[in-house]
């Protein structure tokens, strides 16, 4: 498991939402065994159940599945819980891109400013959304280059 998301990001603006990160093996079996327990927790199972392939990668849509709970209990932390197959490329952007901007904290700032702009201008989530996609490409696209130079790997990845 891992904390993922701008809450991980030392300086980030970020919405009161902790995002995690669990690493499975099988997708179904995982989530047929944490429905009934998170549920019991408070969390709802929603069904966004792939991610985003950045632009420029012609992976197939379904190296990048997930299986995705939240949390939004009144008076509690609000969580989201993103379920990634171990080993896949939505599991490693998800690391890639937290650990680039804690490597890199001059660009916090700047997208921070994007977010909190981005935030104030559309007040649909699924079209923050959409609109922020692309700006997390472009980081991407910059971090995959400092993975490649630095040789960076996600700690407890196997490689």
């Amino acid at each position: 498991m891992d904390h993922i998301g701008s809450t991980s990001i030392p300086g980030m603006a970020a919405k009161p939402v902790l995002d995690l990160q669990v690493s499975v093996a099988d997708l179904d079996a995982a989530a047929a065994v944490f429905d009934k327990p998170l549920a019991a927790l408070g969390f709802c199972r929603r069904p966004y159940e792939r991610d985003h392939v950045p632009a420029g990668r012609d992976d197939p849509p379904d190296r990048w599945a997930k299986r995705y709970w939240n949390k939004r209990s009144a008076g509690e932390r609000h969580v989201n819980l993103h379920c990634r197959l171990a080993g896949s490329p939505n599991e490693r952007l998800a690391l890639l891109f937290r650990d680039w901007f804690r490597a890199h904290p001059p660009a916090v700032p700047a997208y921070a400013r994007f977010k909190g702009t981005l935030a104030a201008a559309v007040g649909d989530l699924d079209v923050y959304t959409d609109v922020k996609d692309p700006v997390v490409d472009l980081v991407v696209t910059i971090a995959e280059e400092w993975a490649a130079a630095t040789g960076w790997y996600p700690d407890g990845v196997d490689r």
